[in-house]
């Protein structure tokens, strides 16, 4: 049993190293952080953004709020089991952190689909793919450098949903932040390999493609795909600045996408 165990152990370390190997080889993660610097340089990429923003803000108040009143004490005594007088701060911080998951999952269903959708074909545009976001709606004749002011009537609406199992899978995971980097880390992994082939919704539906050629492809960049999604979430879980993350990797999602599309042609 003991030699059983070892080979399991090696077998799951050298697979963590693999996968650790893709994701910083194929730079996906690098993404996120060009759309950051690509939104702060390209100011009508922000009118999707500002157009949000207030009931976006309302709703991370409101959850953030209800989530204080109603879990904070309880939390705390149960946290004084494992964090002893560290109890306090370290539930306040797990609050917020469920608050961030709760307002990201109610917000990207309800309030930010268009907007989002809004900032990825703009982006698109704005790299010169205006032909490909024109098979998924129509575009306005070019109106100088404004990218978001040739968007025109949607014909295919692809960000669907996020599922309630995701949020269930997020909030179960979540305590995994209480350990030290390591418990960081593979909560980010966890979320990250499911939310980075999330990020090219819309981009898969303007390529027209199927559901299998969409997941031949993203099984093929995997570690890109993951790199995206983890560098995506952990700034997505920054309390309070969570709604501007998102649209920032959007833009990142959307650069990608472009850059895919030059090396294509």
């Amino acid at each position: 049993m003991d030699d059983k165990a070892k080979k399991t152990l090696l077998e799951e370390t050298s697979y963590v190293q693999t996968v650790a190997q893709d994701v910083v080889i194929a730079g996906g993660y690098l993404y996120p952080l060009k759309g950051i610097i690509y939104f702060v340089y390209h100011k009508n990429l922000r009118r999707p953004f500002l157009s949000r923003a207030g009931q976006t803000v309302t709703l991370g108040l409101s959850v953030t709020s209800a989530m204080f009143f109603l879990t904070y004490v309880p939390q705390v005594a149960i946290m004084a089991f494992t964090s002893g007088p560290l109890a306090p701060f370290s539930a306040a911080l797990l609050v917020l952190s469920e608050s961030s998951t709760i307002t990201r999952f109610l917000s990207h269903s309800f309030v930010l689909e268009e907007a989002l959708t809004d900032t990825f074909d703009g982006t698109l545009i704005a790299c010169g793919q205006a032909s490909l976001v024109a098979e998924g709606r129509q575009i306005k004749p070019r109106a100088g450098n404004d990218a978001i002011a040739r968007l025109g009537k949607m014909v295919k609406r692809p960000l669907a949903r996020m599922k309630p199992q995701a949020l269930l899978r997020m909030l179960i995971y979540l305590p995994l932040n209480l350990i030290p980097v390591v418990g960081t880390a593979l909560y980010a992994y966890t979320q990250g390999k499911k939310l980075g082939p999330m990020a090219h919704t819309r981009y898969f539906q303007l390529k027209g493609w199927s559901e299998k050629e969409k997941d031949a492809w993203v099984e093929k960049n995997r570690g890109a795909y993951t790199g995206l999604g983890m560098a995506s979430f952990v700034l997505e879980m920054v309390p309070f600045a969570s709604i501007v993350f998102s649209f920032t990797n959007t833009v990142g999602a959307a650069l990608w996408a472009a850059d895919l599309e030059k090396a294509h042609r």
